[in-house]
């Protein structure tokens, strides 16, 4: 592009910029804001996905670039028991939610945490007000409903979702304690990352279907 050139930048908060670019140096491009436009989310509610990251990395950063691409607000990587993958690198994750964002055009970039051991994430949800909490688990002997049918309409929502192990016995026992219900998200056994794209994108649907009444 040259100088003179139009380009629309968009700032992770939720405005896009259409801009005239007044310096074309290839590695420090000057531009001149001609209109700011404030873009809504595509979503009310708030969702956030706290997921265990996978053994292998590429998948966990699949998951995220899905993730953002059907609309999620905070991406909490766990440590638990069971974790393979005891670190994560936040910036390569944000680099991949950044591209996601543009991709899919959004304009509002995901808080995406550093690794975060569940006791903590658990403590801190305790004091999560008006606030759905999942949590997917795989015990068939703990009852447990469809996430499809224990998601309310238009509530904000925190979703859990463990290591290939599984969350042990006692991260279970914790997380109802913190005031999660376990949930299924259906009749096949998912992967990690899939499963948190399905439980992401359930929410989604229940709400755009009661939108569109």
């Amino acid at each position: 592009m040259r100088c003179g050139d139009v380009v629309e930048i968009v700032d992770g908060k939720g405005h896009r910029f259409r801009c005239r670019i007044t310096d074309a140096n290839p590695k420090r491009t000057t531009v001149e804001i001609v209109e700011v436009t404030n873009i809504k989310k595509a979503w009310e509610n708030s969702i956030t996905i706290a997921i265990a990251p996978t053994k292998h990395i590429d998948r966990m950063e699949w998951a995220v670039e899905k993730l953002v691409e059907i609309g999620v607000d905070r991406i909490v990587p766990l440590l638990c028991c069971h974790s393979e993958r005891k670190e994560i690198k936040v910036e390569r994750l944000e680099k991949i939610a950044v591209a996601a964002m543009k991709q899919s055009l959004k304009a509002t970039l995901p808080q995406i945490d550093p690794m975060t051991p569940i006791a903590s994430f658990l403590q801190e949800s305790v004091s999560m007000a008006n606030v759905q909490k999942f949590v997917g688990y795989c015990d068939n002997n703990t009852p447990r409903r469809l996430l499809a049918a224990s998601y309310h309409h238009g509530c904000d929502a925190v979703v859990l979702i463990g290591p290939e192990g599984d969350f042990t016995h006692d991260e279970i026992e914790n997380a109802f304690d913190a005031g999660f219900s376990a949930v299924t998200l259906g009749d096949n056994r998912l992967r990690t990352e899939t499963a948190a794209i399905v439980a992401c994108d359930t929410i989604h649907i229940i709400n755009q279907a009661f939108a569109d009444k």
